[in-house]
This record gives structure tokens, C-alpha cells and sequence, in this order.
């Protein structure tokens, strides 16, 4: 009766000892898997940092700068990518300093914006321009914009060499005269510019907002203040 009785017994701990084992045996393997597959995604993130340091814009003083990690996974696709997004603001701010800084200087457009008389003189700088000039005039520069940046900003032609060229064959200005040391030079300044042109006319509008709605507040403080949109 005894062995009978301890049979069962037997049997499940026999069962218990060998699902544990079973067990272990899993967990083992996750944790090795783990442990295998961590520091390759790493060193894999790493490689990829490691391929755009050398890239144009990667320069003294802060060398490679990404400090949000948009390039922590990316590829040359998402990194061309991004540069052309770069280039495309850069130049575009550029051009908005240009404008803010050129009709602060008082230097308008002759004749009249519309045909009920508004004229250009009376168009006052920067943000406070877009309560003054007509809604259709408005429409006109948002459809324009829309035009150049579906028709004409990109490279048509498929000849474009680097992201951000679109001489499409035609606008050269004898860029194939140059040297690549000289290429990589100028395109070094046209990003840089234009990084700092995206700082200058953020800073223009956020100024202009101020209680002192003086954008140009710096000549203030250097002794040489701007009458910013007097008469308006």
C-alpha cells in the first residue's frame, strides 16, 4: 500500500523538477538573446552617427550636432532628406531677413498694390504687413509660393548632384569650374547662412512682438536705434 501511494507522488515531482529545468532553460535563452542583440542595435546606432560626421555642416566649433537624435537611425535616404528640409528653410529665411531688413530701410515697391489706390508706401515691415496688404494679394504670393515649390525648387532634370541642386541643367554660374575643395566651401557657407538666417528672422519676429515692437532692439542697445515702422 505504501508504494503504491507513493507512486503519484513520485511521478509529480518527477514533473515539478523536470518543467523547472524547462524553464530555466527558456529564461536562459531570452536573456542570452537580449544580452546578443542589445549591443548590436548600439553599435549599429553608432555606425550610422559615425557615417554623417564627415558630412558638410558637421564643422567647428560643434562638430556633429544632434541633439534630438533624428539621425540615431537613419539612413543616407532620411539623412539627404533632411538636409534638403534644411537647405529649403535656410534659403527661404535668407531671403525673409533680406526683405524684413531692405523695407525697414524704407525702400518700397512704385506705385499701388491693388486697384483701390493702396499703395506700397503704405505697407507697413514685417509682421504688422499682413493686416495691410489685400487678401488677394495675400492669395497671390501663398499661390506662387505653392507654384515655385511643386514646378520649379527641385530637380526636374534628375541631374541634381547633391540635395538642395537644382540648376536643372541650366542655372550654373560655372559651379563645374570649381574645384570640389571650393564646392564643398560654398556649400558649407549656404548652409551656415542660412542656419543663421533661420535664427535672425525668428529673432526679428519675436522681437517684434515685444512690448517694444522694435525688432532691430540691438541697435537700440549698441547706440544706434532704428525708427522701425514710424509713420504707420
Amino acid at each position: 500500500f505504501k508504494t503504491i501511494c507513493c507512486i503519484p507522488f513520485h511521478v509529480a515531482l518527477f514533473q515539478s523538477i523536470e518543467e523547472s529545468k524547462m524553464k530555466l532553460a527558456i529564461a536562459t535563452t531570452l536573456i542570452a538573446s537580449a544580452a546578443a542583440f542589445a549591443p548590436a542595435s548600439k553599435a549599429a546606432s553608432k555606425t550610422a552617427l559615425k557615417a554623417f560626421e564627415s558630412e558638410i555642416g558637421a564643422q567647428p566649433p560643434l562638430g556633429f550636432f544632434d541633439p534630438l537624435g533624428m539621425l540615431a537611425d537613419a539612413d543616407q535616404e532620411r539623412f539627404d532628406r533632411l538636409r534638403y528640409v534644411e537647405l529649403k528653410h535656410g534659403r527661404i529665411s535668407q531671403l525673409a531677413v533680406l526683405g524684413h531688413v531692405v523695407t525697414a530701410a524704407g525702400v518700397r515697391l512704385p506705385g499701388d498694390i491693388d486697384y483701390s489706390g493702396t499703395s506700397f508706401d503704405s505697407i507697413p515691415t514685417g509682421i504688422a504687413a499682413l493686416s495691410k496688404v489685400p487678401s488677394a494679394g495675400l492669395l497671390q504670393i501663398f499661390l506662387f509660393v505653392g507654384f515655385l515649390e511643386l514646378a520649379v525648387m527641385k530637380d526636374v532634370t534628375g541631374e541634381s548632384e547633391f540635395p538642395g541642386d537644382f540648376r536643372n541643367g541650366a542655372l550654373d554660374f560655372g559651379w563645374d569650374t570649381f574645384d570640389e575643395e571650393t564646392k564643398a566651401s560654398k556649400r558649407a557657407i549656404e548652409l551656415n547662412n542660412g542656419r543663421a538666417a533661420q535664427m535672425g528672422i525668428l529673432a526679428l519676429m519675436v522681437h517684434e512682438m515685444l512690448p517694444s515692437h522694435d525688432p532691430y532692439m540691438i541697435n537700440a542697445l549698441a547706440g544706434a536705434p532704428v525708427d522701425f515702422n514710424a509713420g504707420f
